[in-house]
């Protein structure tokens, strides 16, 4: 992105995040070296699908907000519902693609060796680290829409996770609902037509990184290097099933590796600070520790915020992966 666009849109992040008080001060900081990132790259898409999910995000999370706040509890014993998001929690939504994000500069500047990483165009069937780096938005906003949206289902969840699919809590780990579901394909396809709106693809008649014209170029469908409308809406399709698929997923980990914590009294999820372990037992005052939980499912293995990571960073190498499978490209090409 050129500096001009890059630093008040950089700036216009953080002080939304500071004015609406969405994130803590470390979480601030995180927020803005996450910009600062996605920013130095030449290409706008990759900054744009990080404020897309930033404010679709927090659009959702504040549905209802009051709604969900009484279907769980927090960790203290009020009433639940997200809080402030901390640094953590915003490198589990982005640290993966921000890593991705600098090896692709890395490999334009390689490549371009005038130094002018900005120009040329991306031709089908080549760099499967876009795949990848949209794959980790698709599946985290996905995951987002799905988690925030619905937990406001009319039905019980059920989880996913167990043999006879029993019906669980609101906001268990692992509980899935067709409402939450729907959401989360959904988030996925907001990022994939973000991307198809703003990626560089090289369109049929160009080729090359260069975008000089050689004549007839085919469609990437029919062999060539070119992205055609049939191309693009390919794309769109497989960015936005594999983005809820990433919704799937995360509830899969989630349910397996993330205790649920019930409240015995109440029967409702207990959520934990920051996204962090909630202890069975209660915590150190005396009458918290009095108080009753059991666990509903999972065991505890991972917190929220390494459930989120681990599932983006599945989701983004997957991607990779199987684009790499279809254009005949090897996993190892990411570190060319």
């Amino acid at each position: 992105m050129h500096a001009y666009i890059a630093v008040p849109a950089t700036v216009a992040l953080v002080w939304r995040a500071y004015s609406r008080d969405s994130l803590t001060p470390a979480g601030i900081l995180a927020a803005a070296g996450t910009g600062i990132v996605h920013a130095i790259h030449p290409w706008s898409v990759f900054f744009a699908l990080l404020v897309v999910f930033f404010l679709a995000g927090t659009a959702v999370t504040k549905v209802k907000h009051d709604v969900k706040a009484r279907l769980t509890l927090a960790a203290s014993g009020s009433s639940g519902g997200e809080g402030k998001r901390t640094h953590i929690q915003v490198f589990a939504n982005s640290l993966v693609a921000s890593v991705l994000i600098l090896l692709h500069y890395r490999q334009l500047l390689a490549r371009d060796k005038s130094g002018n990483a900005s120009q040329g165009c991306w031709p089908y069937g080549d760099d499967i680290l876009v795949a990848g780096i949209v794959s980790n938005y698709a599946a985290v906003a996905a995951d987002t829409f799905s988690s925030e949206l619905g937990i406001l289902s009319r039905s019980r969840p059920r989880l996913l996770t167990s043999w006879n699919f029993r019906e669980v809590p609101p906001g268990t780990n692992g509980g899935i609902t067709l409402w939450g579901t729907v959401a989360g394909f959904f988030g996925g396809l907001i990022i994939a037509l973000t991307s198809v709106l703003l990626l560089p693809f090289c369109p049929a008649g160009l080729t090359s990184r260069t975008g000089k014209l050689f004549g007839d170029n085919q469609p990437g469908l029919e062999g060539g290097s070119g992205w055609g409308l049939r191309e693009k809406i390919a794309w769109v399709i497989a960015v936005t099933l594999w983005g809820g698929l990433g919704s799937l997923l995360d509830s899969a980990l989630g349910g397996w590796f993330q205790a649920s914590v019930v409240d015995a009294r109440t029967g409702k999820v207990i959520e934990g600070t920051g996204g962090k372990k909630v202890l069975v037992a209660g915590s150190h005052d005396k009458k918290d520790r009095n108080s009753s939980r059991r666990v509903e499912s999972g065991v505890g293995f991972l917190d929220n915020n390494e459930v989120n990571i681990l599932m983006a960073l599945i989701m983004s190498v997957g991607g990779m992966m199987l684009a790499g499978y279809l254009w005949d490209l090897p996993l190892r090409t990411i570190f060319q």
